[in-house]
């Protein structure tokens, strides 16, 4: 047997060993894809405690999966869609939510305070459901210098 096809049959003989090393470094490495966690959606409640002032507190929805990419809450009935945009000098002192509402901003920020002095800042993105009906309720105020562009979707139910 010539020397160039010994060296061809050993190469193919060998051949397995880089394969196996790289497969049993694929197979043994950390880098395995894990199962992501989901995003959560979540929003702000404000309502009326026992003492007359608005109290705050973080909520998810409960979502139910509908396939293999989408999950959904039960659906909240809403009596109309209003859109609003205030000015960076928007202020309003206490005052209670006019009625049950979701409270979604688009862009700019604003902030609220609540009975305890704390404040609730309002960005892209956030979700407010304002319940605070009765009672001391919160100011309302603008947080930098550009225009807040907001939906309210107030609720059908008003119990």
């Amino acid at each position: 047997m010539t020397l160039p096809r010994r060296i061809a049959l050993a190469v193919l003989a060998l051949g397995w060993i880089p394969t196996l090393a790289i497969v049993s470094v694929h197979w043994t490495s950390d880098t395995h894809a894990l199962a992501q966690e989901r995003t959560p959606i979540k929003f702000t409640r404000i309502y009326t405690g026992d003492d007359g002032k608005t109290h705050a507190e973080e909520m998810e929805p409960s979502l139910t999966r509908t396939n293999s990419f989408t999950e959904m809450s039960e659906p909240i009935d809403i009596s109309s869609v209003q859109f609003r945009r205030t000015s960076p000098e928007y202020f309003i002192d206490w005052h209670p939510a006019p009625r049950k509402q979701f409270v979604i901003t688009l862009s700019g920020t604003s902030e609220i305070v609540i009975g305890d002095g704390s404040t609730v800042t309002l960005g892209p993105g956030h979700i407010l459901l304002a319940e605070d009906t009765t009672g001391q309720g919160h100011i309302s105020r603008a947080v930098g210098d550009e225009d807040r562009i907001s939906i309210f979707l107030p609720l059908v139910d008003q119990d």
